[in-house]
């Protein structure tokens, strides 16, 4: 019995995928408003009822997506915690890049022009929402008054920065890239 529990794991995870990147794929080209369940299951070769075996609908797969994304990003911050220094936070953002990379396909889509802004507000909050963050920008501003813009600034810069380097085909080595947002950065 826990042979057949296993397969149906393993199943339900590869139906999850071709689903995960049937979604991605069809994000290329449009966003998620002109992408329905059926045009779904088409590309993931999967029955509509098998689909929403698992999803409620096209919104629920890709939040999902974005929840994982975000949980991955969020774990990397949480390694550096407690590190400000300029070496620490290179490490930081080369083990986010690293990340971003290795999901460029994914996270390429996510914040494009077809993804989801709500995501791309999600993940962006994420990076200004932090104590962490405020304070790590608070010790170097120079006016600690508009540290908070400094760092909405910042942010939404490195996010652009990001788009460009993934629809760039990541031209820039990741540790080079890193030390170019720090540079940017003070």
């Amino acid at each position: 019995m826990a042979d057949n529990e296993l397969k149906e794991s393993r199943k339900t995870r590869l139906t999850k995928m071709a689903l995960r990147d049937s979604l991605i794929e069809l994000m290329q080209t449009k966003p998620i408003l002109d992408i329905s369940v059926k045009e779904l299951c088409d590309k993931a070769d999967i029955s509509r009822s098998t689909f929403y075996a698992h999803y409620k609908n096209q919104y629920a797969l890709l939040k999902q997506l974005e929840d994982e994304t975000l949980s991955s990003v969020e774990d990397t911050l949480k390694k550096y915690d407690d590190k400000r220094s300029t070496r620490d936070t290179i490490l930081m953002l080369e083990g986010i890049l690293t990340y971003i990379a290795d999901n460029s396909h994914s996270i390429q889509v996510l914040l494009s022009e077809n993804g989801d802004i709500s995501f791309q507000k999600r993940f962006f909050r994420r990076f200004t929402d932090t104590q962490k963050m405020m304070k790590y920008f608070a010790e170097r501003a120079d006016d600690v008054e508009n540290s908070e813009y400094h760092l909405i600034f910042v942010v939404g810069g490195s996010i652009v920065i990001l788009q460009h380097w993934l629809k760039n085909n990541m031209n820039i080595p990741i540790p080079e890239l890193a030390a170019l947002l720090v540079e940017l950065i003070k």
